[in-house]
């Protein structure tokens, strides 16, 4: 007889937490109950896009908006909370948090690091991630204000930027004899390729260019869990 498949319980929806105000931003959520550590408190759940998706539908978001509902699964997932979301978008970032956000099975679960009491708010390090083609204030725009002594002053992963490299400029190794000899000959073929240029200026004008890359949107990111359920 063939062994019955084990039913993952639903933790989309949780009696453990209710949400409300919070002196850290906006709403929070804060334990309606005792929270042992380890406890599976909620998944984070929304609908499921490309990488490329969520950039697209965030690219008109204010670059000074430090809020997101995005987090990342794997390379080609984001889970966009902001469409069928649940409880677990409105968990706050702190550098010092009770809890941890767990990727399992390309799910995403948040989980108490510690036992946590009735009231108290429940938090997360967002670890967003950091992109090459971010703007220079980036680190204004996700600072860090959750009043912790632990408090490292970012939201985002890894806390320091990379420096941006500096292309070394070509010196010109050209002589100057090089250069008169290539001027008389420009002059001799001037007219000869001046309808040849004008045919392929007219040609370049048309052609359409090449749209600006969009801007990445910011993404939470979790721990890969090695954990079996």
């Amino acid at each position: 007889m063939a062994a019955a498949a084990k039913v993952e319980p639903d933790l989309t929806t949780t009696d453990l937490i209710e949400v409300r105000r919070s002196d850290v931003h906006g709403l929070g959520v804060f334990a309606a109950k005792p929270i042992p550590k380890g406890a599976r408190i909620i998944e984070y759940v929304g609908e499921r896009v490309s990488h490329d998706e969520a950039d697209r539908r965030y690219e008109e978001k204010d670059a000074n908006d430090s809020h997101t509902f995005l987090f990342i699964v794997d390379k080609k997932t984001v889970i966009d909370a902001g469409v069928d979301g649940n409880d677990a978008r409105f968990f706050n970032h702190s550098c010092d948090p009770n809890c941890e956000s767990t990727v399992e099975k390309r799910r995403v679960f948040i989980e108490a690091m510690r036992d946590i009491e009735p009231g108290t708010e429940l938090t997360y390090d967002y670890q967003i991630h950091r992109e090459d083609d971010d703007p220079d204030n980036i680190d204004e725009v996700f600072a860090c204000r959750c009043g912790f002594p632990q408090c490292r002053g970012t939201m985002l992963w890894p806390t320091e930027r990379k420096p941006k490299r500096t292309k070394p400029k070509k010196k010109a190794h050209s002589k100057s004899v090089a250069k008169t000899k290539t001027k008389a000959k420009t002059k001799t073929k001037t007219k000869a390729s001046a309808k040849k240029t004008t045919a392929k200026s007219k040609s370049k004008s048309k052609s359409k260019k090449k749209a600006a890359p969009a801007k990445k949107a910011a993404k939470k990111q979790g721990k890969r869990s090695g954990r079996r359920g």
